[in-house]
């Protein structure tokens, strides 16, 4: 394969896929790692996508966010593998919060019912109050793209409450960098549900990681993050020398 119909090939399959690690590529194109990774190299500097470790994304803005149902099409099978790892870890009696977002979404038919839940989530709240689940849903602004509340009157409500455990959806995740998001007033509700709980745990499926977005929420310490099998090896050794790290088979 020529190198011009290899680049056009690794452009298409980072489009489609937003991420592609480098195994897929040398899979793809039948050239060696060394090739592969001067190719991103070289395309990168020409701004045509993203080198992160293991591979390679989309080029976005730091502040550009997708849509819920942007999200809620992509990687499916590992967001309910994840979501249905973290359900398992509610029990009883416990009072949570739940982030708005796609893979904290596909918690809610694996919950049990006798549990306290506060949310920003308005989809997240109607399917709460569907299976009878006791929900608090924030006050304030809601952004269309999320279905999120956010701003002064989420913030004060969400003060006023302490939670078990809380469970985060998350745009980037970077061992340098920390959790990340495009909007910086969801990233303080994030960042006070965290302040509030005695246990966080952050959902992300593995094409989050080595991204940053625009607002910091957090440092990794004392964060568990439960990812899916997507993650290579070496990855996980980054990370688990950082913070706890669950991956969970899709």
């Amino acid at each position: 394969m020529l190198t011009p119909e290899r680049h056009q090939l690794i452009i298409a399959l980072v489009k489609e896929k937003d991420f592609v690690r480098i195994h897929e590529l040398v899979e793809a194109t039948g050239a060696s790692e060394s090739t592969i990774r001067r190719d991103l190299s070289e395309l990168e500097e020409q701004r045509l996508l993203k080198r992160v470790h293991g591979g390679a994304s989309v080029l976005q803005s730091k502040i550009e966010e997708p849509t819920i149902l942007e999200k809620s099409v992509k990687r499916e099978r590992e967001k309910t593998a994840i979501a249905k790892y973290a359900a398992s870890l509610v029990q009883d009696r416990d009072s949570i919060f739940i982030d708005a977002g796609t893979t904290t979404y596909q918690m809610l038919p694996y919950l049990p019912e006798n549990i306290m839940v506060v949310t920003n989530g308005v989809d997240i709240a109607l399917h709460l109050i569907n299976r009878h689940i006791r929900t608090i849903l924030l006050g304030g602004e809601l952004k269309a793209a999320t279905l999120s509340l956010v701003g002064r009157d989420a913030i004060k409500s969400l003060s006023q409450y302490r939670f078990d455990k809380c469970f985060l959806g998350m745009n980037g995740i970077d061992q340098s960098h920390g959790l990340t998001t495009p909007d910086p007033d969801e990233a303080y509700v994030k960042q006070l549900a965290l302040q509030f709980s005695d246990e966080r745990f952050v959902l992300c499926d593995s094409d989050k990681f080595s991204r940053v977005t625009f607002a910091k929420v957090s440092d990794l310490h004392g964060i568990t993050l439960i990812t899916d099998n997507g993650i290579s090896q070496e990855e996980q050794q980054v990370y688990s020398r950082i913070t706890t790290l669950k991956v969970v088979k899709a």
